[in-house]
């Protein structure tokens, strides 16, 4: 079948070959800014509504909140994304989401502390979130999408690579960041900087030229497309079998999601050492990043792809049976390098295979499959944490990792054989 055969692309050697691309910067340090805001802002809830609920499970709510309707408007968000102009409705999802920040800011004020019941503010900031996932669903696929849009062919492995390490060290930048000002200026003057980053990247971002939708797309209804979408993602093994692996191995290795308890409860740490704990992965994934960016994988991607997200299982369980806060930090730290390789792997086969006039679709199934998987990972943590408990929910999150290994690599020789 023409659509799984290995790709063929001349590679550039220029690690820095896509940023000397003026919009491609733009984009990058919109992206940068954006994505750490939207980091500090899971950093900074996560941490707020455990201190207002004491329980776990309200961490997994916050994700479940999001994931609903991100998941449930996906396949029409790539159907918007690729009919639509994509810089106009990437403005219109970032000036919701400051919207967004800007709520959750007057909920951590003292009017409104001293007016609304915990519960109510709770119940608001789950209903936020909801809010928010409905803008990402349109997000996430606009912004990648207009990656191919920007740079020639030759250079999109290391656009990808570029894009991921942005995304690395602003989520780095946001959980750092977000647990420091929580611990020296608290939750209301952090959200109030979290606003601050949302509005400049709204204010870059719209210095990129309008990219307006393929021509083929316009005429085509909203199921036809959505349908095409699908078949194509599904017809596309090697692309199929690695948005799947990265979906289940977040979603059974989310370990993240319960760090707030393991820092207040568990390791005893504080906001500050919460901050760098939920930094820990992220340092780890942006430092393969660098290295990726100046020395590529050259041959077997789909196999290192594989042993990776196993490595990440290993750390996952290696983080839950922990006592010791620098053990607890490092195995998170090589969790987030193996990711790393993972998460690279995954952006460069979606970019490599997806024609430009499906690009929103593909990526909005993309986001099914793996970006709420971090949502739904969350609430499933949440839920075994309350039958488990925290330490053997992450144990066996991180169990589940390695099974869902073993199984991809028996049932999908098509991702074991990859090659770019």
């Amino acid at each position: 079948m023409e659509n799984e055969q290995q790709p063929v692309v001349q590679v550039t050697d220029d690690p820095f070959g896509a940023v000397r691309i003026p919009e491609y910067r733009s984009l990058m340090t919109g992206r940068f800014l954006f994505v750490c805001a939207m980091r500090m802002i899971t950093t900074v809830v996560g941490w707020w509504i455990y201190q207002l609920t004491r329980d776990p499970l309200a961490i997994g709510l916050i994700g479940l909140s999001e994931v609903i309707p991100a998941l449930s408007l996906a396949l029409y968000s790539g159907h918007k994304v690729d009919v639509s102009d994509k810089k106009k409705l990437l403005l219109q999802s970032i000036t919701g989401y400051f919207l967004a920040a800007c709520f959750l800011l007057f909920l951590s004020t003292d009017t409104a502390q001293h007016s609304l019941h915990i519960r109510h503010i709770t119940w608001f900031i789950y209903g936020t979130f909801f809010f928010t996932g409905i803008l990402r669903s349109f997000a996430g696929p606009s912004l990648n999408s207009m990656i191919a849009t920007i740079v020639p062919r030759h250079l999109l492995q290391n656009a990808t690579t570029w894009n991921q390490g942005t995304w690395l060290s602003a989520s780095v930048t946001g959980h750092a960041v977000g647990g420091f000002l929580i611990a020296l200026t608290g939750i209301t003057h952090t959200l109030i900087v979290i606003a601050a980053l949302i509005f400049i990247a709204l204010l870059i971002l719209t210095q990129l030229k309008p990219k307006p939708p393929h021509k083929g797309n316009i005429e085509k209804k909203t199921w036809e497309s959505v349908q095409e979408g699908l078949r194509f993602v599904f017809r596309t093994k090697a692309l199929l079998a690695a948005m799947a692996l990265d979906m289940f191995a977040v979603l059974f290795g989310g370990a993240v999601a319960l760090i707030p308890v393991f820092a207040s409860d568990i390791l005893k740490i504080g906001p500050v050492g919460y901050g760098w704990l939920n930094a820990a992965s992220d340092i780890g994934s942006i430092i393969i990043v660098l290295i990726l960016t100046f020395a590529p994988m050259k041959k077997a991607q789909g196999k290192k792809m594989l042993i990776a997200v196993a490595g990440y299982g290993i750390c996952i369980i290696l983080f839950g049976l922990s006592k010791w806060f620098l053990l607890s930090f490092f195995a998170l730290l090589i969790s987030g390098i193996l990711d790393g390789i993972s998460v690279v792997v995954r952006g460069t086969v979606m970019q490599l295979l997806t024609p430009d006039h499906m690009r929103g679709r593909v990526s909005s199934v993309s986001s099914m499959f793996v970006t709420s998987s971090n949502e739904l990972g969350q609430f499933e943590s949440g839920v075994m944490s309350r039958a488990l408990g925290v330490i053997p929910s992450v144990i066996f999150g991180g169990g589940m990792t390695l099974i869902v290994v073993v199984t991809a690599w028996l049932k999908a020789p098509t991702l074991r054989k990859f090659e770019y």
